[in-house]
């Protein structure tokens, strides 16, 4: 505040004592500097970091609220809700009512039967602890639709405080902010008040890449196991970790890496691919089956392709092909590898440190390993949130708000293509 009154000061011209604008009770000039220290944006930047982010959250998710409740206004009547369904039933269709059953029901000892014989859809492909978060809400007599959204919420305030301070690390504090900013506006951020895991994957996620920045590596082992039973990704983390040690000993005569912390570091490396196929092996162990979790996951790709083996790093291939046929679907599928690549090489980038960059190429490994591209590919990408501080660099305002007016209309186009259900719709978010 000081610098501001400074500022201001030296643009005040002098007053002649006795002029009208003396103060009248007595005497004294009137303080010249009020409507300068109570502007908005002066009051703005004096805040704590944390009441900014509040703010910038509470503002996005009503903007997005509007959103919903527009579609939710025109929606017609579909296998999870009537016609015209209020925000909080709206907010728990699709994947949410699996929640909901392994909740109520738990998770099924036998695998369920296609007529043909192949593992069917089932609860093993969703993790225990955000429906056990949102079962300790109904505890209290909450209904499940809003507990639901109040846990998403809160994690994902969560998330977006934790980001705030990685992106800290890195970037001055308008552009750090701004990058909160993005990751509330973003295309997707609406699942983060809807009946879905991903906000409480965004906040471990956030929390695990803070404390590998510190190298605070013990406080990572409480954070991995969490995560692995949240949301899949775990194991992408587990390579991040892997590389960050070799990174580390790599550099370790310009960036000393004490024996102790290649210790600890090593051991968070080998619990986190532990807990990576923990998920796995519980699915195994609950049904006796040892290919349950993956059979269970290709179920949901095989109303694209049909059912078949899970092959690591064909899926992509698979996919382009289903999309835009061949040869153009393996060439858009390599062009794509190449564009990731070269980004993450880019200035803006890395600036963002090497942990960030390591997690992104792991995270996108992974993903190429297993996942089938389909609508859910927007949602599935968005752990790559980290990214978001390359896109705050710039600090032109005309770029700014074209980012966020950009990111406000692409929320509305995946809340029409992968939300709203019209008619049988093949397009899940």
């Amino acid at each position: 505040m000081t610098d501001v009154s400074a500022d201001a000061a030296a643009r005040e011209p002098e007053r002649e004592p006795g002029s009208d604008s003396a103060d009248a009770s007595g005497g004294r000039d009137p303080d010249p500097f009020r409507a300068t220290r109570w502007s908005p944006r002066v009051r703005w930047r004096l805040s704590p970091w944390w009441l900014r982010v509040l703010l910038v959250y509470a503002g996005a998710r009503a903007i997005t609220t509007v959103f919903v409740l527009t579609l939710a206004s025109v929606q017609g009547a579909n296998p999870w809700t009537a016609a015209k369904p209020g925000y909080f039933e709206f907010a728990n269709m699709w994947d949410a009512r699996w929640y909901q059953i392994i909740l109520l029901s738990g998770y099924p000892g036998d695998l369920p039967q296609t007529p043909d014989g192949h593992v069917a859809e089932n609860a093993w492909a969703f993790m225990p602890v955000y429906p056990a978060f949102v079962g300790m809400l109904t505890w209290f007599q909450i209904p499940w639709n809003v507990a639901s959204v109040v846990v998403s919420l809160a994690a994902g305030l969560g998330a977006a405080l934790v980001f705030h301070r990685l992106m800290s690390r890195f970037l001055e504090a308008d552009r750090a902010m701004f990058a909160v900013v993005l990751f509330c506006v973003a295309p997707v951020s609406p699942i983060m008040q809807f009946g879905y895991a991903e906000s409480l994957g965004y906040l471990l996620l956030a929390a695990a890449l803070l404390l590998l920045v510190d190298r605070r590596y013990g406080w990572l082992f409480p954070v991995i196991a969490l995560w692995s039973f949240t949301r899949p990704g775990a194991l992408a983390f587990a390579l991040t970790l892997g590389l960050h040690w070799l990174w580390r000993w790599w550099r370790r005569r310009d960036d000393p890496f004490p024996m102790r912390e290649r210790v600890l570091a090593a051991s968070v490396t080998a619990f986190a691919v532990l807990f990576g196929f923990g998920w796995l092996l519980v699915a195994a162990v609950g049904t006796g089956d040892l290919r349950a979790y993956t059979d269970t996951e290709l179920a949901w790709r095989a109303a694209y392709i049909g059912y078949g083996e899970l092959v690591p790093f064909t899926a992509w291939f698979e996919s382009g092909g289903w999309w835009l046929g061949q040869p153009l679907g393996t060439l858009a599928v390599v062009a794509l590898i190449l564009l990731f690549g070269l980004l993450l090489l880019t200035p803006a980038v890395r600036r963002l440190g090497v942990d960030i960059r390591l997690w992104s190429a792991s995270y996108a490994l992974y993903l190429l390993a297993v996942f089938f591209p389909q609508s859910s590919v927007f949602r599935i990408t968005s752990p790559l949130f980290p990214l978001l501080g390359a896109a705050a660099v710039p600090r032109a305002r005309w770029y700014r708000w074209s980012i966020v007016i950009v990111f406000l209309a692409l929320q509305v186009g995946w809340l029409l293509i992968a939300w709203g259900i019209d008619g049988r719709d093949w397009t899940p978010p």
